[in-house]
């Protein structure tokens, strides 16, 4: 698989991310961990998870850590085969499970700094490694000063329990503070993007896109198939197939399927001779500044499926 490099660090990494927020559920862990495998011998060295994930169906409220928990199962023994990023800024649960001390009377969530120290300690536990290579600050958060949540950063990765640090659901406006923060030194500058974007979601190139590319970060975007959307499986008049995203979750509705915007995609992947689900990945991969996509797959099939996209 394609490598490419990661601006301002020494990795090459695979145009497609494994995404992880269905590891636990749908994908249960053993097969989550064959997929993991299967990503590897694909060619796939960048993996993504985060504190919260258990789950799409789960995501709101969840507890979190299961996601981490199979990732790092699944790479015990071949962690030097994978670059991981993981992610702080949800509210998790209390207790061990939680990553903090049993019994402690903690209920920090956010970019608070003990809840960005801790929460590492507690990723690191379940990832079953000293270090992940890219920490990303996950949302925004309008309570915790940004000084604070880059001093935070700043000890961690001096610690050598995080190599690059990122950020993932922030505005422009806060990129820009965060990087004068930087210039400032209150952290190493940050390296990685991850926003959501996709052929359908394209609001971020007024803004947060033209800001990253000016300061040479890296962006690796969620949802690059609009969360199935893009994929070809709905066409006006048929019913979403059993198994898809429609047909399962709550992202996606009957009524809420946008034809009017599927049909020019459609139009635009035939035009260009390749399936609906490869044009929108090999889409995104030729805008500026995109190094990786990440995508949240249940199979070993359809990994190979988007890995045949990109030979």
């Amino acid at each position: 698989m394609e490598r490419r490099d990661l601006t301002g660090t020494p990795d090459g990494v695979s145009v497609i991310t494994l995404g992880t927020m269905l590891f636990g559920r749908p994908v249960p862990g053993p097969d989550a961990i064959d997929l993991v495998h299967a990503a590897l011998d694909l060619g796939v060295n960048l993996f993504d998870t985060a504190d919260i994930y258990e789950g799409y169906d789960r995501y709101l409220g969840s507890p979190g850590g299961v996601a981490e928990v199979i990732l790092g199962e699944a790479l015990r023994g071949r962690r030097d085969r994978a670059f991981i990023t993981t992610k702080v800024g949800n509210p998790v649960g209390s207790g061990p499970d939680g990553g903090h001390p049993a019994g402690a009377d903690y209920s920090g969530t956010g970019l608070g700094s003990a809840h960005v120290e801790q929460q590492i300690d507690a990723s690191l536990r379940r990832l079953q490694t000293d270090y992940v290579d890219y920490y990303l600050l996950h949302i925004a958060d309008a309570e915790t000063p940004l000084e604070e949540t880059l001093a935070a950063v700043d000890r961690i990765v001096a610690a050598g329990k995080v190599r690059h640090w990122g950020f993932s659901n922030f505005d422009a406006d806060q990129i820009e503070a965060m990087l004068d923060l930087c210039r400032g030194g209150a952290a190493p500058l940050p390296v990685m993007a991850q926003p959501q974007y996709n052929w359908l979601e394209r609001d971020l190139e007024s803004g947060y896109l033209p800001v990253c590319q000016r300061a040479g970060i890296a962006i690796t975007p969620y949802r690059p198939l609009a969360g199935g959307l893009l994929s070809g499986k709905y066409r006006r008049g048929s019913a979403p197939p059993a198994g898809s995203r429609a047909s399962e979750s709550a992202w996606i509705d009957e009524d809420g399927i946008p034809y009017e915007q599927l049909e020019p995609f459609h139009e635009e992947a035939a035009a260009a001779g390749v399936a609906p689900a490869c044009y929108a990945v090999r889409w995104l991969l030729g805008r500026p500044g995109v190094v990786s996509v990440v995508a949240g797959v249940k199979s070993p099939a359809q990994l190979e499926e988007l890995a045949a996209c990109v030979r």
